[in-house]
């Protein structure tokens, strides 16, 4: 006790100087200062990860080796966060995610809202011919859908902590929303390309509306976290889906800009619509989403 007690009043003037930092530094050097914390802290762990998985620095990741990286990376979020809140004084509620029966409420409105929207536009692409349905490959979804719906949560959930909770509320404390919104989004969007380049590249202006997208959900949502969450776990678990299960061929009626570079939706004419047309929704009927 007496050796703790000695440890914090000697740590107590570094402590009071992060503060004043965190207090008096532009939002810009805090939030620098988010993501090198997060992958600083990081960095250890992927090492001992890479050696155990037996990575060869001259080969790409194999999907199974990439997998345990991301779930790591994505795990310590919400303690780098916690971390934030501690030294600020605040609250996981100002970031948007507060732990009550209604965000589980706005949660399941958005994967709802994100599902349905998705179907549709996969339903005028197959009325369209520009792609066919796979009804061979239904049997695998029910043993597939539990993982991929975990995983879905899992990272629809912390990217909005980070992203749209943390990130654009910072922001916002220096900035007018509409400038908060593009920065947060711009930065969302640019962050794919850590783990893959050329296919994130055609996706980038995708990314970028998405998480514009997904600002307006957290509005719309009396700044909760919840229909936004909602939404990019539909989003995650529905392409996920399909993907693993193969439930969908393209038939090169069109060019691939039309249904996604390299199958993927945001790199598209089609994901890009669906993305307006889910904005559209949340503009019309906001005051039925704030629930």
């Amino acid at each position: 006790m007496i050796f703790l007690f000695s440890l914090t009043n000697f740590l107590q003037p570094s402590i009071n100087n992060v503060l004043a930092f965190m207090k008096d530094a532009p939002v810009i050097v805090v939030v620098m200062a988010f993501f090198i914390a997060w992958i600083g802290c990081w960095l250890p762990i992927a090492l001992i990860l890479l050696r155990l998985l037996h990575w060869q620095p001259i080969k790409p990741l194999q999907p199974e080796q990439k997998l345990p990286l991301i779930v790591s990376l994505y795990l310590l979020a919400p303690l780098i966060v916690w971390g934030v809140i501690l030294l600020t004084n605040s609250s996981f509620s100002n970031y948007g995610f507060a732990p009550n029966f209604a965000i589980l409420g706005s949660l399941a409105l958005g994967f709802g809202l994100g599902v349905l929207t998705i179907a549709i536009s996969y339903t005028c692409q197959f009325w369209l011919g520009w792609c066919d349905f796979k009804k061979i490959n239904i049997k695998q979804i029910a043993s597939i859908l539990p993982s991929i719906l975990l995983i879905a949560l899992l990272v629809g959930g912390i990217e909005e902590l980070v992203f749209r909770g943390f990130l654009f509320t910072e922001l916002e404390r220096d900035y007018p929303v509409w400038v908060a919104a593009v920065i947060s989004s711009i930065i969302f969007a640019v962050l794919h390309l850590v783990w893959e380049q050329q296919e994130t590249i055609p996706q980038l202006p995708g990314l970028w509306l998405l998480g514009m997208m997904l600002v307006l959900a957290r509005i719309c949502d009396r700044h909760n976290l919840g229909i936004a969450w909602g939404l990019h776990s539909a989003l995650v678990f529905t392409i996920a889906t399909i993907d693993t299960a193969q439930l969908v061929t393209y038939t090169g009626k069109v060019s691939e800009w039309w249904t996604g570079k390299n199958k993927k939706p945001l790199a598209g004419v089609a994901g890009i619509v669906c993305v307006l047309g889910i904005s559209l929704i949340l503009g019309l009927f906001s005051s039925y989403f704030s629930i």
